[in-house]
């Protein structure tokens, strides 16, 4: 064991612990996720995925762009930020245009004026946060929210 296994050890004063599975990141982080996803596949609306949410989020928050720089602003790889757009697409919820400047390149934008729809997306993203969260108190989610933004 190392001081590696205990999140709590500092410095000299480290204790070996015994690995526990309950007690590591990665398996704590993946429970909490899978509550979140379910709070966020039954307040959904518009069937979205997260990834295709997050997507559409971006592009009625900070307006057209390629599908590159979408992609870059949701943190997809190129394949998942394709698969997300097609999808979208396919849904009605945006519109692909020829670049002006670039006749290669195609720019993405939320189809019709958007700001119902952006409502609504902002209005279901905090209900799933407030859901996700629950069980915290208004301390615990200031500062689980801050150390999270920390690891990313």
């Amino acid at each position: 064991m190392t001081k590696l296994d205990d999140p709590t050890a500092t410095g000299n004063d480290a204790v070996e612990t015994p690995y526990t599975l309950d007690a590591q990141i990665g398996y704590l982080l993946r429970l909490a996720n899978q509550r979140h996803a379910l709070i966020f596949q039954e307040l959904s609306v518009l069937d979205l995925t997260p990834t295709q949410f997050s997507a559409m989020v971006r592009l009625l928050d900070e307006g057209e762009c390629s599908q590159n720089e979408l992609g870059r602003r949701t943190a997809m790889d190129v394949a998942t930020i394709k698969g997300v757009v097609d999808r979208l697409r396919s849904k009605g919820l945006v519109t692909l245009n020829p670049d002006p400047n670039d006749r290669r390149r195609t720019t993405i934008s939320a189809a019709g004026s958007g700001e119902e729809l952006r409502a609504t997306l902002h209005h279901m993203g905090r209900t799933i946060t407030e859901r996700t969260l629950a069980p915290l108190t208004r301390a615990e989610r200031k500062t689980l929210l801050r150390l999270l933004s920390k690891l990313t």
